[in-house]
Protein backbone atom coordinates (compact mmCIF):
# COMPACT_ATOMS: atom_id res chain seq x y z
CA UNK A 1 0.00 0.00 0.00
CA UNK A 2 1.35 3.24 -0.75
CA UNK A 3 1.55 5.88 1.67
CA UNK A 4 3.05 10.03 0.99
CA UNK A 5 3.59 12.11 4.35
CA UNK A 6 2.69 15.17 2.29
CA UNK A 7 -0.80 15.82 0.41
CA UNK A 8 -0.53 19.04 -0.76
CA UNK A 9 -3.11 20.74 -3.00
CA UNK A 10 -2.06 22.97 -5.65
CA UNK A 11 -5.25 23.65 -7.30
CA UNK A 12 -7.10 27.04 -7.32
CA UNK A 13 -10.29 27.75 -5.50
CA UNK A 14 -13.05 27.98 -7.74
CA UNK A 15 -15.41 31.19 -6.14
CA UNK A 16 -13.00 33.25 -4.65
CA UNK A 17 -9.15 33.07 -6.96
CA UNK A 18 -9.65 31.68 -10.10
CA UNK A 19 -8.82 33.93 -13.02
CA UNK A 20 -10.96 34.36 -16.23
CA UNK A 21 -9.14 34.00 -19.70
CA UNK A 22 -10.83 37.07 -21.86
CA UNK A 23 -13.41 35.55 -23.68
CA UNK A 24 -14.05 32.90 -22.03
CA UNK A 25 -17.09 31.72 -19.65
CA UNK A 26 -16.96 33.07 -16.10
CA UNK A 27 -17.26 30.85 -13.03
CA UNK A 28 -20.90 31.22 -12.00
CA UNK A 29 -22.43 28.80 -8.73
CA UNK A 30 -25.82 29.82 -8.13
CA UNK A 31 -27.97 28.33 -4.82
CA UNK A 32 -30.84 26.17 -6.21
CA UNK A 33 -32.35 25.59 -2.89
CA UNK A 34 -31.09 25.85 0.41
CA UNK A 35 -31.74 24.59 3.57
CA UNK A 36 -32.32 27.94 5.52
CA UNK A 37 -34.96 28.67 3.00
CA UNK A 38 -36.69 25.57 4.66
CA UNK A 39 -35.73 23.58 1.76
CA UNK A 40 -34.88 19.59 2.75
CA UNK A 41 -31.25 19.41 1.48
CA UNK A 42 -29.26 21.83 -0.42
CA UNK A 43 -28.64 22.20 -4.28
CA UNK A 44 -26.78 24.47 -6.25
CA UNK A 45 -26.06 24.63 -9.91
CA UNK A 46 -22.56 25.23 -11.41
CA UNK A 47 -21.66 27.65 -14.84
CA UNK A 48 -18.16 27.31 -16.06
CA UNK A 49 -15.78 27.10 -19.00
CA UNK A 50 -13.92 23.61 -18.94
CA UNK A 51 -10.84 25.71 -18.58
CA UNK A 52 -11.95 27.10 -15.55
CA UNK A 53 -9.97 27.40 -12.24
CA UNK A 54 -7.33 24.63 -12.24
CA UNK A 55 -7.50 22.79 -15.09
CA UNK A 56 -5.91 20.13 -18.14
CA UNK A 57 -5.61 20.96 -21.81
CA UNK A 58 -5.98 17.75 -24.07
CA UNK A 59 -4.08 17.86 -27.61
CA UNK A 60 -7.85 18.18 -29.09
CA UNK A 61 -7.73 22.03 -27.18
CA UNK A 62 -5.67 23.18 -29.98
CA UNK A 63 -4.76 20.32 -32.37
CA UNK A 64 -7.45 18.99 -34.92
CA UNK A 65 -6.78 14.91 -34.54
CA UNK A 66 -5.47 15.44 -30.89
CA UNK A 67 -6.80 13.31 -28.07
CA UNK A 68 -9.50 14.57 -26.14
CA UNK A 69 -10.02 13.92 -22.50
CA UNK A 70 -12.20 10.74 -22.62
CA UNK A 71 -9.25 9.10 -24.99
CA UNK A 72 -6.32 9.95 -22.90
CA UNK A 73 -5.43 7.04 -19.81
CA UNK A 74 -5.63 7.83 -16.23
CA UNK A 75 -1.86 7.35 -16.33
CA UNK A 76 -1.74 10.52 -18.16
CA UNK A 77 -2.53 12.46 -14.87
CA UNK A 78 -0.75 10.34 -12.30
CA UNK A 79 3.13 10.89 -12.84
CA UNK A 80 6.40 11.72 -11.34
CA UNK A 81 7.15 15.04 -11.17
CA UNK A 82 9.76 17.83 -10.67
CA UNK A 83 8.60 21.26 -9.47
CA UNK A 84 11.45 23.83 -10.88
CA UNK A 85 11.78 27.41 -9.14
CA UNK A 86 12.15 29.78 -12.49
CA UNK A 87 14.02 33.01 -11.15
CA UNK A 88 13.36 34.53 -14.89
CA UNK A 89 10.41 37.03 -14.32
CA UNK A 90 8.80 36.81 -17.64
CA UNK A 91 9.87 34.08 -19.41
CA UNK A 92 10.34 30.24 -18.49
CA UNK A 93 13.15 30.30 -21.07
CA UNK A 94 14.94 27.31 -22.68
CA UNK A 95 18.49 28.25 -20.76
CA UNK A 96 16.75 27.81 -17.18
CA UNK A 97 15.69 24.59 -18.50
CA UNK A 98 18.84 23.39 -19.63
CA UNK A 99 20.38 23.89 -16.38
CA UNK A 100 18.19 22.25 -14.24
CA UNK A 101 18.11 18.64 -12.95
CA UNK A 102 14.48 16.81 -12.61
CA UNK A 103 15.63 13.06 -12.21
CA UNK A 104 12.46 10.84 -13.52
CA UNK A 105 10.15 12.90 -13.24
CA UNK A 106 7.55 13.03 -16.70
CA UNK A 107 5.81 15.85 -15.56
CA UNK A 108 7.61 19.04 -15.06
CA UNK A 109 5.81 22.16 -13.01
CA UNK A 110 7.07 25.43 -13.55
CA UNK A 111 6.85 27.84 -9.98
CA UNK A 112 7.49 31.45 -10.97
CA UNK A 113 6.77 35.01 -10.31
CA UNK A 114 2.80 34.10 -10.91
CA UNK A 115 2.87 31.97 -7.53
CA UNK A 116 5.27 34.34 -5.37
CA UNK A 117 3.39 37.68 -6.22
CA UNK A 118 0.24 35.50 -5.92
CA UNK A 119 -0.69 36.75 -9.55
CA UNK A 120 -2.88 33.02 -9.76
CA UNK A 121 -4.95 33.50 -6.86
CA UNK A 122 -5.68 37.24 -7.59
CA UNK A 123 -8.78 36.39 -9.65
CA UNK A 124 -7.93 39.33 -12.25
CA UNK A 125 -6.01 38.61 -15.58
CA UNK A 126 -3.53 40.51 -16.49
CA UNK A 127 -0.21 40.51 -18.65
CA UNK A 128 2.59 40.71 -16.62
CA UNK A 129 2.98 36.88 -16.08
CA UNK A 130 5.37 34.03 -16.65
CA UNK A 131 4.76 32.39 -19.83
CA UNK A 132 6.55 29.15 -21.56
CA UNK A 133 9.29 30.63 -24.09
CA UNK A 134 8.40 28.85 -27.81
CA UNK A 135 11.92 26.79 -27.67
CA UNK A 136 11.69 25.88 -23.87
CA UNK A 137 8.94 24.13 -25.06
CA UNK A 138 10.12 22.46 -27.72
CA UNK A 139 13.12 21.12 -25.16
CA UNK A 140 10.34 19.44 -22.88
CA UNK A 141 9.31 17.31 -26.15
CA UNK A 142 12.54 16.60 -27.12
CA UNK A 143 13.50 15.59 -23.15
CA UNK A 144 10.28 13.20 -23.63
CA UNK A 145 8.49 15.20 -21.04
CA UNK A 146 4.42 13.91 -20.92
CA UNK A 147 2.89 16.83 -19.14
CA UNK A 148 3.43 20.41 -18.40
CA UNK A 149 2.07 22.31 -15.41
CA UNK A 150 2.27 26.10 -15.40
CA UNK A 151 1.18 28.75 -12.24
CA UNK A 152 -1.12 31.16 -14.50
CA UNK A 153 -4.46 30.43 -16.74
CA UNK A 154 -2.39 29.82 -19.86
CA UNK A 155 0.66 28.65 -20.86
CA UNK A 156 1.88 31.31 -23.25
CA UNK A 157 2.14 34.79 -23.80
CA UNK A 158 -0.87 36.89 -23.94
CA UNK A 159 0.09 38.51 -27.44
CA UNK A 160 1.72 34.97 -28.61
CA UNK A 161 0.01 32.82 -31.24
CA UNK A 162 0.27 29.85 -28.92
CA UNK A 163 3.12 28.77 -29.99
CA UNK A 164 3.76 26.86 -26.27
CA UNK A 165 0.27 25.33 -27.04
CA UNK A 166 0.74 24.31 -30.51
CA UNK A 167 3.99 22.86 -29.51
CA UNK A 168 3.09 20.86 -26.48
CA UNK A 169 0.01 20.27 -27.72
CA UNK A 170 0.85 19.16 -31.20
CA UNK A 171 3.37 16.62 -29.59
CA UNK A 172 1.12 14.95 -27.81
CA UNK A 173 1.67 16.20 -24.37
CA UNK A 174 -0.85 17.47 -21.82
CA UNK A 175 -0.90 20.94 -20.28
CA UNK A 176 -1.73 21.58 -16.55
CA UNK A 177 -2.71 25.47 -16.07
CA UNK A 178 -3.65 27.67 -13.06
CA UNK A 179 -1.65 25.75 -10.38
CA UNK A 180 -0.40 27.68 -7.21
CA UNK A 181 2.81 26.62 -6.03
CA UNK A 182 3.43 29.45 -3.75
CA UNK A 183 4.31 27.28 -0.69
CA UNK A 184 5.79 24.38 -2.81
CA UNK A 185 9.28 23.34 -2.28
CA UNK A 186 11.05 22.33 -5.79
CA UNK A 187 11.95 18.77 -5.88
CA UNK A 188 10.45 15.81 -6.93
CA UNK A 189 6.97 14.66 -6.29
CA UNK A 190 3.74 12.36 -7.55
CA UNK A 191 1.75 14.62 -9.17
CA UNK A 192 -2.35 13.39 -9.30
CA UNK A 193 -4.86 15.47 -11.52
CA UNK A 194 -7.30 13.27 -12.68
CA UNK A 195 -10.11 15.47 -15.17
CA UNK A 196 -13.59 14.95 -15.22
CA UNK A 197 -14.69 12.02 -17.49
CA UNK A 198 -16.02 14.34 -20.74
CA UNK A 199 -17.14 12.74 -23.60
CA UNK A 200 -14.87 14.48 -26.48
CA UNK A 201 -14.09 16.90 -23.98
CA UNK A 202 -11.02 19.31 -24.76
CA UNK A 203 -10.40 20.85 -21.36
CA UNK A 204 -11.27 19.70 -17.89
CA UNK A 205 -11.52 21.10 -14.32
CA UNK A 206 -9.26 19.12 -12.16
CA UNK A 207 -8.45 18.77 -8.55
CA UNK A 208 -4.25 19.01 -8.38
CA UNK A 209 -2.35 17.61 -5.76
CA UNK A 210 1.48 16.75 -5.04
CA UNK A 211 1.93 13.81 -3.12
CA UNK A 212 6.15 13.27 -1.16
Amino acid sequence: MLTFDKIIDISISLGTEEITYPGDPAYKRRQVTALKNGSPYELSSLSLSSHSGTHIDAPAHFIGNGKKIHELPLRRFILPAGVIEIQDNSLITLKELQAASWGPAKALLFKTENSRQGKITNGSFREDYVSLAPDAARFCVEKGISLVGIDYITIDKADANFAAHNILLGNGLIILESINLKHVTPGPYTLLCLPLKIHNGEASPVRAVLLQ
